[in-house]
């Protein structure tokens, strides 16, 4: 109907101006055609822009931005991601985790413990929310292609860790897997998956590769099977922590609270966090696990609260949630946090820690060493400190007071400066801004998956050329 009333009004302006060169002397006809020929132009400019087009998601690409290759983005089925969001209040997660693109809901509360012209920045981001965050960022990055022919590497939205966190609990195994068998079902059937068996394809996991790594079919396990399933083998995967011997698989920052808007917004928050004054030794925030027995976080509870130079914030009267206020007035408010193993070996405070400026101290080797190598450096012990869990237990904590207080004050502000710099590589922006020339957590992640994904392909190529005959 649109495209009927401008033809219409084009129309009407033609005859119109007929009408008028009938009254007007001869010698006026030249602008009276130099008018027409200009509506023609008008006209034409309005039809094409009443056409759809293809590319309204798509950023123009430019060769020189994107030397590592294009990505092409699934466009799945609504059942693999859309309509999970809409059916969110099914989730573990819960609504709040997926809205604002991933982000979770506007921060509130912050105003006395950050920069007032910051706090449009923060969201109470859940830690399992990567995978809405990678699919809004995907689909306006830079370097995404509409044409399959032009892509190096193939990203799968499929919002697993969504799906599976409404069966992890008093559902049968089937349950867990119904969702994955019809994604690979789906997959099977696109000739850019089949003609090289998933090598060139990726997916994000925004739960803890355990979660996808059930090895029977007894509904007492857990997870789902994703990462068994014969279709996934050459598939490489991202996940907040990865299986250390899979590799297939590479571990991306947990989300945290903070989104810069600019490269500015970095800058700000890094001296903030260089310059604030900070008044206790160490800190730890978390809850005992009363039902685990010999729970190591009680043991790091009962000595923080002993402890005068620690800072305690117990989780189990329930004032803890995804960047809180407490949790990051704590942090900034301490050179050290102590650290222990989450659901996995890694925890997604953590990260809430290092952004606050605060300096790890964590109990088992698997929770830095051989995890975010693609975003950390690989020598931990440069912004880290490593006590042995069971040392720690030998000692009910006393421990740990002696190696912090051993560590000169001159080596903390050196760590300190590590972690400030590395700030920007584990916070992601939000869709849309433009940080400069800094990157992202997820500007790292897709140039980095890119580049192994060639390698990859490259390698199966060369050890046995029959691989995509068979």
């Amino acid at each position: 109907m649109v495209l009927q009333r401008k033809l219409t009004k084009a129309i009407e302006l033609k005859y119109n101006m007929r009408s008028v060169k009938s009254q007007v002397p001869v010698n006026h006809c030249l602008w009276l055609i130099i008018t027409i020929f200009l509506q023609i132009i008008i006209l034409f400019f309005l039809l094409r822009s009443s056409q759809p087009s293809n590319t309204q998601h798509a950023v123009a690409l430019n060769p020189g931005d994107c030397q590592s290759g294009y990505v092409y983005v699934y466009d799945l089925p609504p059942a693999f991601n859309k309509e999970l969001i809409d059916q969110c209040h099914e989730s573990d997660r819960g609504c709040g985790a997926v809205s604002n693109g991933g982000f979770g809901t506007k921060a509130t509360g912050l105003e006395h413990i950050v920069p007032r012209n910051l706090t449009p920045a923060w969201y109470w981001t859940d830690m399992y929310s990567a995978e809405v965050i990678f699919h809004n960022r995907m689909l306006s990055h830079k370097c995404r292609t509409l044409d399959p022919e032009k892509a190096k590497g193939f990203y799968i939205p499929f919002y697993a860790g969504l799906d599976i966190g409404r069966f992890l609990f008093n559902y049968s195994a089937k349950d867990r897997d119904r969702k994955s068998e019809m994604l690979l079902d789906w997959l099977k059937e696109q000739p850019t998956f089949t003609r090289n068996k998933g090598v060139d394809h990726f997916i994000m996991l925004s739960r803890l590769t355990w979660d996808f790594r059930r090895l029977t079919d007894n509904d007492a396990d857990w997870g789902s099977k994703l990462l068994h399933m014969p279709l996934m083998r050459h598939v490489f995967r991202l996940s907040v922590e990865k299986h250390q011997n899979d590799n297939l698989e590479e571990s991306v920052p947990y989300p945290t609270a903070f989104h810069p808007r600019s490269e500015s917004d970095i800058v700000q928050w890094q001296n903030y966090i260089r310059s604030y004054k900070r008044t206790k030794l160490f800190s730890f925030v978390g809850a005992k696990r009363e039902k685990i027995k010999n729970d190591f976080r009680g043991v790091l509870m009962d000595y923080c609260k002993s402890e005068e130079d620690c800072w305690a914030v117990d989780c189990a009267t329930g004032i803890c949630s995804d960047g809180a206020p407490a949790i990051m007035e704590t942090f900034l408010g301490s050179d050290f946090c102590l650290q222990p193993r989450g659901d996995g070996l890694t925890r997604r405070s953590m990260f809430d820690c290092m952004l606050a400026g605060s300096i790890p101290v964590y109990f088992w080797k698997g929770t830095f060493k051989g995890q975010y190598e693609w975003h950390l450096p690989w020598m931990p012990e440069t912004y880290t400190v490593f006590i042995d869990n069971r040392d720690v237990r030998a000692t009910n904590g006393s421990l740990i007071l002696k190696v912090l207080e051993s560590i000169h004050k001159d080596k903390v502000k050196e760590m300190r400066e590590t972690l400030i710099n590395l700030l920007p590589k584990f916070v992601y922006a939000r869709s849309g801004e433009d940080l400069g020339n800094v990157k992202d957590a997820f500007d790292i992640s897709i140039n980095r998956v890119l580049k192994r994904l060639e390698i990859g392909r490259n390698q199966l190529l060369t050890q046995n050329q029959a691989f995509f005959e068979s």
